[in-house]
């Protein structure tokens, strides 16, 4: 068996958006996706991508994916990555992929010099809690996520 991790190309963008939508199905959360294809192209491969993906595939069969972006750290005064999306299909959990996945954004956090790689996982999700915590990540218990979006968003743009 033979793990690779690869940059996306404007030619997956059929393939990333099958992977986020068995993400939303896995997390319950299907009825949320409202992406469109051409807008999701346009922020991933236009000209100024606001995020980036990599494919992991096994085998040369694309099995999974993560889609991550910078961010920032004014303590440290150095940037990250936030991991948005990290999803491996079902038949090749066990595989190695995820971790391959995960290793491949640590070793890019090394490369561009940031401060940290993080991001969320569902509350309910242990196994995903276990095998994140087996590879060194901890809890931010301290920190409790916040959003503003749809109305409220507007609402607080005085739109």
């Amino acid at each position: 068996m033979t793990l690779a991790i690869r940059p996306a190309t404007p030619t997956d963008l059929p393939l990333i958006a099958a992977f986020i939508r068995d993400l939303a199905e896995y997390e319950k959360l299907s009825h949320e996706v409202r992406f469109d294809e051409a807008k999701l192209a346009a922020n991933l491969f236009g000209p100024r991508p606001y995020a980036e993906v990599v494919i992991g595939e096994i085998d040369g069969t694309p099995q999974g994916f993560a889609l991550f972006f910078h961010n920032f750290s004014t303590f440290e005064g150095r940037p990250g990555i936030y991991l948005e999306d990290l999803f491996v299909r079902p038949e090749a959990r066990g595989s190695g992929l995820g971790k391959a996945l995960l290793a491949h954004l640590a070793q890019l956090c090394v490369t561009r010099d940031c401060a940290r790689l993080e991001w969320s996982v569902l509350d309910w999700n242990e196994p995903s809690i276990g095998f994140y915590k087996s590879l060194g990540a901890r809890m931010m218990d301290k920190w409790t996520v916040m959003r503003v979006d749809g109305d409220a968003l507007k609402t607080l743009a005085g739109a």
